[in-house]
């Protein structure tokens, strides 16, 4: 039997599986709002992205053309694409594998920080473990078995900790 958390600040809902962790996959199915592929422009390094997805893909090519042609493209699944298509025109960056996780925290916070109705969102997830669920990615996601390394989910909880300290803090000076 499904849990779900009360409506906060947005009409989008959390949803809680059994396990006390909420899944997430995709923009259109159930706890959408964590995707990266979430419709949520974020300013970041003096420029404003629709989407993490965007920002996070063209970061694998800074400087370049490539990083502003994903970053205008108006869709995220498109963005995503162009960011894995390699070529010899636009080599991935030779530090991406040591620099990828510190891009996506980046920016991730700067969705949840930018937009309070998300973030009043994530902060209500309370202790709940983030997961995406999917066979299709075994570093950001699960790996669809539990076997992943689930660091796009690692990531959020470890921003959730962040601000509710912050809160914690802030509720105390007051």
């Amino acid at each position: 039997m499904k849990k779900i958390l009360k409506k906060i600040a947005s009409p989008l809902q959390i949803i809680v599986e059994e396990s006390n962790t909420i899944k997430f996959y995709g923009v259109k199915n159930k706890n959408g709002l964590f995707s990266n592929f979430y419709q949520s422009s974020i300013k970041l390094k003096g420029k404003v992205w629709q989407t993490i997805e965007h920002s996070c893909q063209a970061q694998k090519y800074t400087g370049t053309a490539k990083e502003e042609e994903i970053r205008n493209f108006p869709c995220s699944g498109t963005a995503f694409r162009l960011g894995r298509k390699k070529n010899k025109q636009y080599p991935l960056r030779n530090d991406w594998k040591s620099v990828k996780d510190d891009i996506m925290q980046e920016a991730i916070k700067a969705k949840f920080t930018q937009h309070d109705n998300l973030k009043i969102i994530l902060l209500s997830t309370k202790n709940h473990k983030i997961v995406e669920p999917t066979e299709r990615d075994a570093y950001w996601a699960d790996g669809g078995d539990d076997k992943g390394k689930n660091m796009l989910g690692i990531l959020l909880m470890k921003l959730k900790k962040e601000l509710s300290a912050e809160n914690k803090n802030e509720d105390e000076q007051i």
